[in-house]
């Protein structure tokens, strides 16, 4: 959701491109996260303001929870966030997290969460890439159209093999895990 959300904070900045970016590193135990945009980015003030949840630049709220939540997770489980911006040029933000905390919450279902940014939003281009120790899947929103040539990328056949992709995608590359977690778990019996 956390992803969603800040995915959703680029589009209202009226962002053309996004890329999600999301890296898996066991042997440094981290979980990366990053969303960046060339939307309408930041001013200074406001990126100092952005991690506080009783502010939002959105008059239709009192409260703009999305990097504040993301914020708290990523310290909760040892890690940090960072917000880069630049007014006219756009906004990157930065989660890190221990990946085998166990107060991180799962990834998710990244297949759903892209199938419903990239449907839901023909016109912008989406990069998806993650990595897991040197393996990785990428999907690419302008690929997607040269292949696709006719149909838009909001077909609801489209929205299927998008879930269907990225989700068989990760699996190959054994994404979305808890390592160390589970092999405490399946107890010294269990190896």
């Amino acid at each position: 959701m956390h992803i969603l959300d800040i995915a959703q904070n680029s589009l209202r900045a009226k962002a053309s491109q996004v890329e999600v970016r999301v890296r898996e590193d066991r042997e440094k135990d981290r979980l990366i996260i990053e969303v960046e945009d060339n939307g309408r980015g930041m001013s200074p003030e406001i990126v100092k303001r952005v991690a506080d949840p009783f502010y939002t630049t959105r008059p239709t709220r009192v409260a703009g929870l999305g990097v504040p939540l993301l914020k708290e997770a990523a310290e909760k489980c040892g890690g940090y966030l960072e917000v880069h911006s630049q007014e006219g040029k756009g906004t990157r933000i930065k989660a890190v997290f221990q990946l085998d905390h166990f107060d991180r919450a799962p990834l998710g279902d990244m297949g759903e969460t892209l199938a419903i940014l990239i449907t839901g939003n023909p016109g912008v281009n989406f990069l998806y890439l993650h990595q897991v120790d040197g393996q990785a899947y990428r999907l690419d929103t302008r690929e997607m159209r040269e292949v696709l040539g006719p149909v838009g990328l909001e077909d609801p056949s489209v929205f299927a093999f998008i879930r269907e992709d990225v989700q068989q995608g990760l699996k190959k590359i054994g994404a979305a895990t808890f390592p160390k977690i589970a092999e405490i778990l399946r107890g010294p019996g269990n190896r």
